[in-house]
C-alpha cells in the first residue's frame, strides 16, 4: 500500500522522495539542481540554528521544492526564535517550509532533562507563538514520541531506521499523520567498497543510546550495534548497489507506510550523480 502524500489538514507537500543533507553541504546551486531532478523536499540536517537563514536561502533560489529542517535541536534553539523564523519564511514562501524539531542526544549536550517533557514544553511554546501543527514535524523513534508526533505535529521524521520501524511507526501514528523516514545509500555495486564508505558514517551513531536501543527493537543484536557495526547492520542502514537496487530499498519504506522518504547519499564530494541516477529510476 502507498500512503497519501498529505494529511487532510496539511498544505505543504513533501513529495514522495526528498534528499537529506548536512547543513554545511547545502547551498542554493545544489538546491536548484535537486529541484530540477524532481525531488520534493530538501531536509537540512545537522541541527541548523533557529534563525533558519539557510532554509530561506534555499527557498529563495528555487520555485517549488519544499525545505524542511531535520532537525532544529530543542536544547540549543530558542523556541521563540524558531517560531519567528518559521513565520518569516512562511510569509515569504507560503506552504514550502516545514519546521522539524527534535530532542537530539543525551550524549551530545550538557543541558538535558527528560526529552519527552522538553518536547511537550517546546511544542507549547510553538503553539503560543502561532506555529501551526501542520507546519511542524518531530524527530521520533520510540512509541511515546511517535504518538506525540501524531497528536501535536504533522507527523514524524525518523532517522537511522529500517522498514520494520516504518511499519510499526505507521501503526502507532494511524493513517493521517505524515511519516518521513531517512534512508542512507551508497551508489556502488561492490559491497566491500560500499561498506568502507558507509561504515564510518553508521559507526558514529552507534555510541548514541536512543539509536542503538531502537535498532535492537527491530531485530538487531547487541553485536550488530556494537561499534563499528556488523555488515548486516551497515547494509540495512546504508543501502548499496545499483540505482535500481537502492530504489527497491527506498520503496520498501513506502510500502511499509511512509508517505515520503528522504535519501542521503554517502561518499564523494559531489552528491548530484548519485541523486541523478536514483531520481531516474524513482520517477
Amino acid at each position: 500500500m502507498r500512503w497519501p502524500l498529505l494529511p487532510p489538514d496539511m498544505t505543504v507537500s513533501l513529495g514522495k522522495i526528498g534528499i537529506w543533507r548536512i547543513a554545511a553541504d547545502l547551498d542554493p546551486d545544489l538546491a536548484v539542481e535537486v529541484e530540477r531532478l524532481g525531488y520534493g523536499t530538501i531536509w537540512i540536517g545537522g541541527s541548523p540554528p533557529a534563525d533558519l537563514t539557510l532554509a530561506e536561502r534555499l527557498l529563495d533560489a528555487t520555485s517549488e521544492i519544499t525545505v524542511a529542517t531535520g532537525i532544529v535541536n530543542i536544547w540549543n534553539s530558542d523556541p521563540k526564535t524558531a517560531a519567528a523564523s518559521y513565520h518569516r519564511i512562511n510569509a515569504k514562501h507560503p506552504d514550502r517550509f516545514v519546521l522539524g524539531i527534535g530532542a537530539g542526544h543525551r550524549e551530545m549536550t550538557d543541558v538535558y532533562r527528560k526529552p519527552y517533557q522538553a518536547l511537550v514544553d517546546y511544542l507549547d511554546e510553538l503553539d503560543a507563538a502561532g506555529v501551526p501543527k501542520s507546519g511542524r514535524m518531530l524527530a521520533a523513534l520510540g512509541p511515546k514520541v511517535l504518538e506525540l508526533a501524531g497528536n501535536r505535529a504533522a507527523g514524524a521524521h525518523p532517522y537511522l531506521t529500517v522498514p520494520a520501524h516504518t511499519k510499526r511507526a505507521r501503526e502507532i501514528l494511524g493513517e493521517a499523520p505524515l511519516l518521513a523516514p531517512e534512508q542512507k545509500f551508497v551508489l556502488d555495486a561492490d559491497a566491500d567498497r560500499a561498506r568502507a564508505v558507509a561504515r564510518p558514517v553508521v559507526e558514529r551513531y552507534l555510541n548514541l543510546s536512543n539509536y542503538t536501543r531502537n535498532l535492537q527493537r527491530y531485530g538487531f543484536t547487541e553485536e550488530d550495534v556494537t561499534p563499528p557495526g556488523t555488515d548486516r547492520l551497515v547494509d540495512a542502514l546504508a543501502l548499496h548497489g545499483t540505482a535500481e537496487q537502492i530504489a527497491e530499498g527506498v520503496t520498501a519504506h513506502l510500502d511499509a507506510g511512509a508517505n515520503h522518504v528522504c535519501v542521503q547519499t554517502l561518499g564523494g564530494d559531489n552528491p548530484l550523480p548519485s541523486y541523478r541516477a536514483l531520481a531516474e529510476v524513482l520517477r
